[in-house]
């Protein structure tokens, strides 16, 4: 009876043992490679066309608000869509998004000095 007692606890132990660690390596594995992988999901997601096309429309659309704007609003604008871009590869913008962005950097480099 003592001998079954001890096999049983002992079997459970293992068992626990053996899951603390399989749960404590699952969690080492994360911590290593969640940062590799969440790069990889930002990089697919950066380079979709979803994402592409509605930063186009919001820079269009911003434009747009910009060209309709008071000059203290403009340079409110100016500012926001120049932080919204600056990340985004502009070769992927139409040429006249483009050189739309391309005054606003030389303007706001102007204002500067």
């Amino acid at each position: 009876m003592k001998a079954t007692i001890l096999s049983l606890f002992t079997a459970l132990t293992i068992v626990f043992g053996l899951a603390w660690v399989i749960q404590g390596n699952d969690f080492f594995m994360y911590k290593v490679f969640a940062p590799k992988y969440e790069q990889v999901r930002r990089e697919t997601f950066e380079q979709s066309k979803a994402y592409n096309q509605g930063m186009i429309q919001e820079l269009q659309n911003m434009q747009f608000q910009y060209l309709q704007a008071n000059p203290e609003q403009q340079q409110a604008l100016a500012f926001i869509i120049l932080h919204r871009v600056a990340d985004f590869d502009v070769n992927k913008l139409p040429a006249d998004l483009r050189g739309f962005i391309e005054q606003l950097k030389r303007d706001q480099s102007s204002s500067q000095y």
